[in-house]
């Protein structure tokens, strides 16, 4: 039998010798490490799909609806995955991923400002105090490449999508950890053709400040315009990889461009790569890496990719494993929540390896619903139907005493 609806009480109605008291103490109470058992996962994620030439790290977010005010971290804020500001927590995550094998290694709950103003607020969310202070999307994402960086992460790239791009921050912080990137930009962002060889421009007159700002003769350009003034020729069809649709080939271009945020002393000259896709001319993909500079515009279009197998890694875990389906409020909650359906996405990426080439379309629907099928199920006889009645009824009973203050 299957829970009608995704939430403690349907599920401990479907799972035989187990209530829902109980399940929801195991999430929301139990003192059970998660940071353990996320290191546990990514270690075996590792073992899985880790040390080849294509394992990559890739990160992106996630917004979930909520009502109210009390689930941590709820606010309104932009919530990618409805296209739309609303009320809602938003989660930052991290993938390792190996071509078309991915899996969820670790994420962080982003706390708006709202909330890490508010002492009383986070204490009774129980958000513990080293997460009391206000952290950037990207300031988590970076955390967590570099606690993967410290587990021996194997990972030859790091990728993300154009927010995390635009935040000059956080591309030279990868660069300064020696992390290749390859992580997209938006298309007003600026570009050097030329290195701006930034300067200190001398004193013109004894009177006024000795200037102190750094000055460039380069002019910049946006890469949208950039990509106007190629020509045809330029465009090279690539072939990225094989898809349910045969073989996936967009249209790339590719330039070297210095990149340089008006403060640093050098600018940085990086890898441009113009994603197109080849049925629709209109629609731009931009990139930037700082990956070799003998790196092969091949090579590249396929790093720039991969980012597509973390977004089906979300929706994975949102359809199969019940990411998004939770009643929970507090920090702990959240956590050991995301924690167990990362577990159960690891599980099925094991699945779908051990199959190998005896069942390659093997989808982690498939998956969820073998286990549908073989799981141990509590039997649905008459008596059973009436025992789950008078819980319900008991519950609604006690619920309305509480909040109506009434005598049942």
């Amino acid at each position: 039998m299957r829970a009608s609806r995704r939430n403690m009480e349907r599920m401990a109605e479907a799972v035989p010798d187990c209530n829902d008291q109980s399940l929801q103490h195991f999430i929301s109470n139990s003192p059970w490490n998660n940071s353990a058992l996320l290191r546990r996962i990514a270690d075996d994620a590792e073992a899985i799909i880790g040390h080849d030439r294509d394992t990559c790290l890739l990160v992106d977010e996630s917004g979930f609806k909520k009502s109210g005010k009390k689930s941590v971290g709820v606010a309104r804020q932009w919530l990618g995955r409805f296209g739309k500001i609303d009320n809602g927590q938003v989660g930052v995550y991290l993938a390792l991923n190996c071509r078309e094998k991915v899996t969820l290694t670790d994420m962080r709950l982003f706390l708006p400002e709202s909330w890490t103003k508010s002492k009383n607020r986070i204490k009774q969310a129980g958000v513990p105090k080293d997460r009391h202070e206000h952290k950037k999307k990207t300031e988590l994402a970076l955390e967590m490449i570099k606690s993967a960086r410290d587990r021996g992460s194997s990972h030859q790239w790091v990728g993300a999508d154009g927010f995390y791009g635009n935040d000059p921050w956080f591309l030279r912080q990868l660069d300064q950890l020696g992390e290749t990137f390859v992580i997209d930009i938006h298309a007003d962002e600026t570009i050097y053709l030329d290195d701006p060889e930034p300067f200190v421009p001398q004193r013109r007159s004894i009177k006024g400040p000795q200037p102190s700002r750094l000055k460039t003769k380069q002019r910049s350009i946006k890469v949208s315009d950039w990509v106007k003034q190629q020509p045809r020729e330029a465009w090279t069809q690539v072939f990225v990889r094989d898809s349910t649709k045969g073989s996936l080939k967009i249209w790339a271009l590719h330039g070297r461009a210095w990149l340089w945020d008006g403060e640093e002393e050098q600018a940085h000259q990086w890898h441009l790569i113009v994603r197109r896709e080849r049925d629709s001319k209109n629609t731009l993909k931009f990139s930037l890496s700082n990956a070799p500079f003998d790196t092969t515009i091949d090579r590249l279009a396929f790093m720039q990719g991969q980012r597509f197998f973390i977004e089906r890694a979300l929706e994975d875990g949102k359809s199969t494993c019940g990411m998004a389906d939770y009643q929970v409020r507090g920090w702990t909650g959240w956590h050991h929540h995301m924690t167990m359906v990362m577990l159960a996405m690891l599980f099925m990426l094991q699945v779908k390896v051990q199959m190998g080439d005896t069942c390659q379309l093997i989808s982690s629907m498939d998956i969820r619903e073998l286990l549908y099928h073989f799981l141990p199920k509590r039997a649905i006889t008459k008596e059973e139907v009436i025992r789950q009645l008078q819980v319900r009824h008991r519950k609604r009973r006690s619920a309305l005493w509480h909040n109506k203050n009434i005598n049942i």
